[in-house]
């Protein structure tokens, strides 16, 4: 497994890294669990110090930290930059709130005199986190913000082609004042998945990428009897109704589907429109998507950004290639793209019949699969037609109908009037093919917690 640095825009490769040894790794964990150790028994105060260091290192140095994700990955300087920021915003909130978040729950008992319960909150050793490429600074902030600040330590494994960025989080830690050990970033290979996760010392994996991926870990984490969690692919439904604004709806539309060069799992990927509007719509989303303009991920004119790699490219342009022929549609939009980097011409894809697998796809990158709703039943039927259940949004003037639709569509997030946001104090997470568990808020720093039972009981108490 090749780590290295690949300018997605000039397609010049940077830097390469050698893979961890067997050594390198027993030795992490051997560290990850000697400050586990000592980390465990810090107060909440003490580990907010460190939360508030590493982002106000991040907020000081914004413009380092958000070039190294452009270079790396190819994002645009400006979705960089706002990256580095949620970043930032996450270790603060869990240095607000961990303490309250994990703080004793006193539960109720029927009979006082049969016992004083309360249910306590405490770390468990060492997490391993499996991180994507696409927002390779959110990833990582998400997972250790939170299981840091409940006295957990983590090892990282982060994606093959951003290594620098996951390198950048060790050093940040590192400034903040975390204790040696206790956030350590592995160039893995992949049989070490295995050996971590058989590790006793280790309580549990997070892993954050593709529907594969996330079926090899699992299997792996189960058979060592490991908690884990899933955030895998996502084909978000973005439910236009004839009520809506449809001029911010198309806009909003525009920016959902193409953020992150349509590289995110929560992208508005399956457009569904009811008839009463889906010509005018058609007609403004062509226009809207035209607009983008491809070119250098640095330039802020640029507002469409080359994809992570070459091979994501191709791989992209072969999965459209294959829907085709299947019988699906497909409209090129807008001008040519440059030559030079791994950009995709924004596509649209109709003539998805119930027949053609494509449908239940997740196509990765700027490629819209737009649908034709009948009625408002009728669009909540296509938007449950998936394997996924990420995310998904609904516009509506009529804000209780939003909520009303949004509470029929099977996911774990649903956005009225917005696409999916991803915020430091909002929970992440999906159902079905889009795996299982939350991340951020309260929800996720509890996930590699032992829920302890305390009862005091009088001893003269029947049993």
């Amino acid at each position: 497994m090749a780590y290295a640095t690949t300018n997605p825009y000039t397609g010049e490769t940077l830097k390469v890294f050698p893979d961890a040894t067997d050594q390198e790794v027993q030795a992490a964990l051997d560290g990850a669990y000697n400050a586990y150790l000592a980390w465990r028994q810090t107060s909440f105060a003490e580990r907010a110090k460190v939360m508030t260091a590493a982002a106000t290192i991040l907020r000081d140095n914004l413009d380092e930290y958000a070039r190294v994700l452009t270079l790396e990955m190819g994002k645009l300087l400006a979705e960089a930059k706002a990256e580095v920021i949620l970043s930032a915003e996450i270790f603060e909130y869990y240095a607000e709130h961990a303490e309250r978040l994990l703080e004793a729950e006193a539960l109720p008992v029927k009979k006082p005199e049969e016992g004083n319960a309360i249910l306590v909150h405490e770390p468990q050793g060492i997490v391993l986190a499996i991180e994507p490429w696409n927002f390779p600074y959110y990833q990582i902030a998400r997972i250790i913000a939170p299981q840091l600040s409940a006295g957990n330590t983590v090892l990282l494994k982060h994606a093959s082609n951003v290594p620098q960025c996951a390198a950048a989080f060790d050093t940040l830690m590192e400034k903040a004042g975390l204790p040696a050990g206790a956030f350590r970033n592995l160039y893995m290979a992949r049989h070490h998945t295995e050996v971590v996760l058989n590790d006793p010392r280790v309580c549990g994996v997070a892993l954050t990428g593709s529907e594969g991926a996330g079926a090899v870990v699992a299997s792996i984490a189960g058979k060592a009897l490991k908690k884990a969690t899933m955030e895998l692919g996502g084909a978000d439904a973005f439910i236009v109704l004839e009520d809506a604004d449809l001029e911010k709806a198309v806009r909003w539309a525009v920016f959902g589907r193409h953020w992150n060069a349509g590289q995110v799992c929560v992208s508005a990927k399956r457009l569904i429109v009811v008839d009463a509007i889906y010509d005018r719509f058609l007609e403004l989303y062509k226009k809207g998507v035209a607009e983008l303009r491809a070119g250098d991920p640095l330039d802020a004119a640029t507002t469409l950004a080359p994809l992570s790699s070459q091979k994501a490219a191709d791989d992209l342009l072969k999965q459209v290639e294959e829907a085709r022929k299947l019988g699906a549609v497909v409209e090129v939009i807008g001008s040519a793209v440059p030559e030079k980097g791994a950009f995709v011409q924004p596509l649209l894809m109709t003539g998805l019949e119930n027949n053609n697998p494509a449908r239940h796809w997740e196509f990765f990158g700027p490629v819209t699969q737009l649908y034709r709703a009948k009625d408002e039943d009728d669009a909540v039927r296509i938007a449950n037609d998936s394997p996924y259940g990420l995310g998904g949004s609904v516009f509506t003037r009529d804000t209780k109908r939003g909520v009303a639709v949004a509470r029929r569509i099977y996911t774990g997030m649903v956005f009225v009037n917005h696409p999916t946001m991803v915020k430091a104090d909002l929970p992440f997470g999906g159902v079905a093919r889009s795996g299982y568990g939350r991340e951020l808020i309260g929800l996720g720093i509890k996930e590699f917690v032992n829920h302890k039972l305390i009862d005091v009981v009088d001893i003269d108490a029947p049993f």
